[in-house]
């Protein structure tokens, strides 16, 4: 079909025999190493060889499964950006702990109370919030610049406070949810039981 279309292309804008010829000479992989096309010849067009090698490409199948196949090109259309490739890495590596204080902040900040959660005593909860206060007291000195730091402190008291409600209220849960014990009838309640 390819080459019927070609042939009534080429007889409606020149010689047939010389476009047939031609696309005789480059289809014709006995003359090239290894399956490539023959070379260019002066004057040959290069972008009707480009999309003879994309056709043949295609027709061998080189394109299919790949891996962005019917989604957008990430990054297209967007502004240049000079560090594309540091984000991409993170990207695709899951990188954590890098970044602009500020922002880890946040983001340590929305995890903090299921952080706390897996604290076994009041200490280590206080610990982890007096160091979390610390380094967002350090981040709001601004000496490395950066965007604005916006996390508010934590009052350690009162998340203390919390922390107890949640541990009690989870515990309160498990034990509901869990099924009740059987009685265990004791030796001389189950020896009674048999004789009577």
């Amino acid at each position: 079909m390819r080459k019927a279309s070609q042939y009534r292309a080429a007889r409606d804008g020149g010689d047939p025999s010389d476009v047939m010829a031609e696309l005789a000479r480059q289809n014709d992989d006995g003359d090239a190493p290894n399956g490539e096309l023959a070379p260019l010849r002066e004057g040959e067009d290069e972008v009707k060889r480009a999309r003879l090698i994309v056709d043949r490409a295609i027709a061998r199948g080189e394109f299919d499964n790949l891996a962005l196949a019917g989604k957008p090109i990430p990054g297209l259309g967007e502004a240049h950006d000079p560090d594309w490739w540091v984000k991409g890495l993170i990207q695709r590596e899951n990188i954590t702990g890098l970044g602009p204080r500020a922002i880890l902040l946040r983001t340590e900040d929305a995890e903090l109370d299921d952080r706390l959660d897996r604290q076994y005593t009041e200490k280590q909860v206080r610990e982890v919030l007096e160091d979390f206060n610390y380094r967002v007291i350090d981040a709001r000195r601004q000496l490395l610049g950066g965007p604005p730091v916006i996390t508010k402190l934590r009052d350690v008291d009162a998340e203390v406070e919390r922390w107890r409600e949640r541990r009690e209220a989870s515990r309160r849960a498990a034990e509901a949810a869990a099924p009740p014990e059987p009685v265990k009838a004791t030796f001389w309640r189950r020896v009674w039981r048999g004789s009577s």
